[in-house]
C-alpha cells in the first residue's frame, strides 16, 4: 500500500522536473544570446556613426533582425515556463512566493518593458527618428536585457544561497531586501552568466559570419563581424575562467555538497586529485578509469595542495545526484577550452592580416552554438547541484511538486518536447536562410555598383580576396 501511494508521487516529481528542465533549457538559449548580442549591436551602431562606413550599418541591420527573432522566441518560451510555477510547483509559490513574486515583478517592470518598448524603435525607427534617438534606443534595449538578467539571476542566486528572510508558519517572508538581492552567491553568478552570454553571442556571430565568408559573401561585412566577435571572445574567456574560479570558491563555502559532486569526491580528504575524466559509479561510491592530476583539486579549491575537501559522505541523503553534475561540469570546461582555442586561432590570422583558412572557417561554423552547450552544461551543474532542495535549506523539491497525475504531466511534457524540437530546428534553419539572403543582397549590390562604376570592379575584387581581416 505504501509503495502504491509513493510511486505516483515519485513519477509526478520526476516528470515535473524533466518538464521544467526542458522548458528552461529551451528558454535559456535565447536570452543567453540576446543579453550580449544587443551590446554587439550597440558597438556596430557606434562604429557606423564614428566612421560612416556603410558596411557597419549593414552589419547592424543584419544582426538586429536576428536579435528580434531571438527575442520573440525568448518571450514566448519564458511565458510558458512561468506558468509551471503554478501548474507543476504550487508548493514553491506557496512557500517562497513573497520573495519570488516581487523579484519576478521587478524584472517585468524595470527590464522587460524597457526592452519591448525600445525594440520597436530599433527595428522600425531607422530613418524615422534621428540617429541619436536610434542610438539611445539601442543602448536602452541593451541595458534592459542586462537588467532583466540581473533580476532573474538574483532570484536564482537567492534560491541557491538564501539570505535576508524569516519563516513564519512555514511561509518565507522578506526581512531585508538588500540581503535577499545581494545574497552571497549573486555577484559571482551574475558575472559568470553575463560573461557566458558574451561568449555565446560572440561565437554565434562568429559562426554565422564564417558561414557567410565560406559562401563567398562579396562584401567585407561578414569579415568585420567575425573579427569583432572572435576578438571579444579572446578577451572574455580568460576573464570567465577567473570569475569561474571565484564562483567555485564561493560555492565551496556555501554549497560544499555541490562541489563534492562536481569533483567526484566521495570521502573527505586532503591532497584531492583533479579528475580530468572518470566513470562515476554512484552505487559503489567510487570513480572508475580516472584520469587525474594529483592534489590539484585541493590546490584549485583551497589554494593549498594539502587542502581538505569535504566528501559526499558528509552529506548522506542531502547531496545531489553525482553523475549528471560531474559530467556536466566537464562538458562546460571542455567546451570553454575549445572555444578559447578557436577564438585564439582566428585572432592569430587577424593579427597577421591574412585571410582565414578554410579549415578554420569551417571549424568556427561548427562552433556557432558552442556557447549553448557550455551554458546548458553549466546551468545543469548549478540547478541539479542544488538538489534535493528547491530552495537550499528551506524547501525540498519533493515538497513543492504538484499532485497532478503523472500521466497528465507526461502528455504535456510530450507536447512541449515535440514543439521545442520543431521550433529549434526552424530557428536554426531560419538563421542560415537569413545569412543566404544577406549574401544574395550583397551580391546584387556588387553587380549594380560594378555596372554603374566599372572602375571600382578591380578594387572590389582585391578587397574580397585579400586581407579581409583588416577592419
Amino acid at each position: 500500500m505504501i509503495e502504491q501511494a509513493i510511486d505516483p508521487l515519485a513519477s509526478s516529481l520526476m516528470l515535473s522536473r524533466i518538464q521544467f528542465a526542458a522548458n528552461i533549457s529551451f528558454h535559456i538559449l535565447f536570452p543567453t544570446i540576446n543579453i550580449a548580442l544587443c551590446w554587439f549591436l550597440l558597438f556596430f551602431k557606434v562604429r557606423y556613426l564614428q566612421t560612416r562606413d556603410s558596411s557597419w550599418l549593414k552589419v547592424y541591420r543584419f544582426w538586429v533582425r536576428i536579435f528580434a527573432l531571438t527575442f520573440a522566441l525568448g518571450v514566448v518560451s519564458g511565458i510558458t515556463m512561468s506558468f509551471q510555477f503554478g501548474t507543476n510547483w504550487p508548493g514553491y509559490m506557496e512557500t517562497v512566493g513573497n520573495i519570488a513574486g516581487p523579484l519576478l515583478g521587478y524584472e517585468v517592470l524595470t527590464a522587460f518593458f524597457l526592452e519591448a518598448t525600445f525594440l520597436s524603435v530599433m527595428l522600425f525607427g531607422a530613418g524615422r527618428v534621428s540617429e541619436r534617438v536610434h542610438l539611445i534606443a539601442t543602448a536602452l534595449v541593451a541595458i534592459g536585457t542586462s537588467l532583466s538578467a540581473f533580476w532573474i539571476l538574483a532570484l536564482d542566486s537567492w534560491m541557491q544561497t538564501p539570505a535576508g528572510y524569516e519563516i513564519r508558519d512555514g511561509v518565507v517572508y522578506a526581512a531585508d531586501w538588500c540581503q535577499i538581492i545581494f545574497n552571497p552567491s549573486m555577484p559571482y553568478r551574475v558575472a559568470h552568466m553575463l560573461l557566458a552570454s558574451g561568449l555565446t553571442a560572440a561565437f554565434f556571430i562568429a559562426g554565422i559570419s564564417a558561414y557567410r565568408i565560406l559562401k563567398r559573401d562579396p562584401k567585407p561585412n561578414a569579415a568585420k563581424s567575425l573579427t569583432v566577435a572572435t576578438t571579444v571572445a579572446v578577451f572574455l574567456m580568460p576573464l570567465q575562467m577567473f570569475v569561474g574560479d571565484l564562483h567555485g570558491l564561493n560555492t565551496l563555502e556555501h554549497q560544499p555538497a555541490k562541489i563534492a559532486a562536481m569533483e567526484g569526491v566521495w570521502q573527505t580528504d586532503s591532497h584531492v586529485p583533479l579528475l580530468l575524466f572518470a566513470v562515476v559509479d554512484e552505487q559503489a561510491q567510487t570513480n572508475q578509469y580516472a584520469l587525474e592530476i594529483p592534489s590539484m583539486a585541493s590546490f584549485i579549491l583551497t589554494h593549498s595542495f594539502s587542502g581538505e575537501i569535504k566528501g559526499l559522505n558528509e552529506f548522506v541523503g542531502e547531496h545531489p545526484p553525482v553523475a549528471p553534475v560531474f559530467y556536466s561540469f566537464r562538458i562546460m570546461i571542455g567546451t570553454g577550452v575549445l572555444m578559447l582555442l578557436v577564438a585564439a586561432a582566428n585572432c592569430y590570422y587577424q593579427i597577421r592580416k591574412i585571410s582565414w583558412p578554410t579549415w578554420l572557417l569551417k571549424t568556427t561554423v561548427l562552433m556557432t552554438f558552442s556557447g549553448w552547450v557550455a551554458t546548458l552544461a553549466g546551468w545543469y551543474v548549478t540547478e541539479i547541484g542544488r538538489q534535493p532542495y528547491l530552495v537550499t535549506g528551506i524547501l525540498k523539491t519533493a515538497d513543492a511538486v504538484t499532485k497532478t497525475p503523472a500521466e497528465h504531466i507526461g502528455i504535456s511534457l510530450t507536447i512541449y518536447l515535440v514543439l521545442y524540437a520543431v521550433l529549434i530546428v526552424a530557428y536554426i534553419k531560419t538563421l542560415f536562410v537569413m545569412a543566404h539572403r544577406a549574401i544574395a543582397l550583397e551580391a546584387d549590390d556588387v553587380q549594380e555598383n560594378s555596372a554603374n562604376h566599372p572602375e571600382h570592379q578591380l578594387s572590389d575584387n582585391m578587397t574580397n580576396t585579400g586581407a579581409t581581416t583588416n577592419v
